[in-house]
């Protein structure tokens, strides 16, 4: 049985390096272990439309559908935060760039 190692770039975080970034100034990708990707904003309709257009843009770059496990809404209510906080629950290796590596594997070598 012979076993082939598949190489990710990941960034400290451990997510792709090609993974398109969450567009807005407090909106992150979180830790382990279902990756919360995180909007926040004091406009709910706005954080939904930039979770979208981030789930759009992250399954362009990913090749099929990012696999979603929950979505998270809550609320802050510290002065200065940001009001509503959004979270889509990802599978980290979506997020990885696993099947994209998968796919590369499969391919085989360039001609």
């Amino acid at each position: 049985m012979s076993e082939e190692s598949i190489r990710l770039e990941l960034d400290d975080s451990g997510v792709s390096v090609d993974l398109p970034q969450p567009p807005g100034s407090h909106d992150q990708v979180q830790g382990v272990p279902y990756r919360p990707v995180e909007f926040r904003d004091n406009d709910l309709p706005a954080a939904l439309e930039r979770s979208a257009k981030w789930l759009r843009a992250a399954q362009d770059w990913l090749g099929e559908p990012l696999d979603v496990i929950a979505v998270h809404l809550d609320y802050d209510d510290r002065e200065g935060a940001p009001y509503y906080d959004l979270k889509l629950l990802c599978n980290e290796e979506d997020l990885a760039g696993a099947p994209i590596a998968m796919r590369k594997l499969q391919s085989g070598p360039a001609a």
